[in-house]
């Protein structure tokens, strides 16, 4: 039964995740679409809010529920990982991941109501989170007590420079493209 919880679980992280981050890119989309003239700006607001609704009712939400009903099934099953103080940091993770979700849901609720309180660029950084929970929870899992906590958590602080990095030339490079 565990390895079935188990398979499960990954499943369902990844079909969240896959909902996270294809969500946040509708929340782009939504954003600059908002920036538009008539009567571009209607259509895309219809058609983006349309997809984000879907996304986040259909995917997004059911895949964060199932992944927890699971995750928490799988620590019934194995009570002694909670002696093991690489899943303390693993949890901890995954609660501001739930908070970031629920972040994503505040800006969904926005865009909703066609209200845009983010600028492309903040989304693009924010896409970017759900990243590094990503990378954090997956060398937590699966290094276990083998991680060392110095350098994992350098190497992750290093992964998030390179990622707003890679950000900002993307930004300038689009800057630059879109003026010619």
């Amino acid at each position: 039964m565990y390895l079935y919880l188990k398979s499960l679980h990954i499943i369902f992280i990844v079909t969240w995740f896959a909902g996270l981050f294809y969500m946040v890119r509708l929340f782009i989309y939504h954003t600059e679409a908002l920036a538009k003239q008539e009567p571009e700006k209607g259509i895309l607001d219809k058609q983006l809010a349309k997809m984000s609704r879907l996304l986040w009712k259909v995917i997004t939400w059911p895949s964060a529920i199932i992944t927890l009903i699971l995750g928490t099934s799988l620590i019934i099953s194995q009570p002694s990982w909670l002696k093991m103080p690489f899943m303390h940091v693993k949890l901890s993770f995954v609660f501001f991941l739930y908070l970031y979700h629920f972040a994503c849901h505040y800006i969904y609720k926005q865009l909703q109501k066609g209200e845009a309180k983010y600028t492309s660029f903040q989304l693009r950084i924010w896409n970017e989170v759900a990243t590094l929970f990503l990378v954090a929870i997956v060398f937590l899992i699966v290094l276990k007590n083998q991680f060392n906590w110095i350098w994992g958590t350098l190497g992750f602080l290093a992964f998030g420079f390179l990622i707003m990095i890679i950000v900002r030339v993307y930004k300038s490079f689009r800057e630059k493209s879109t003026k010619k």
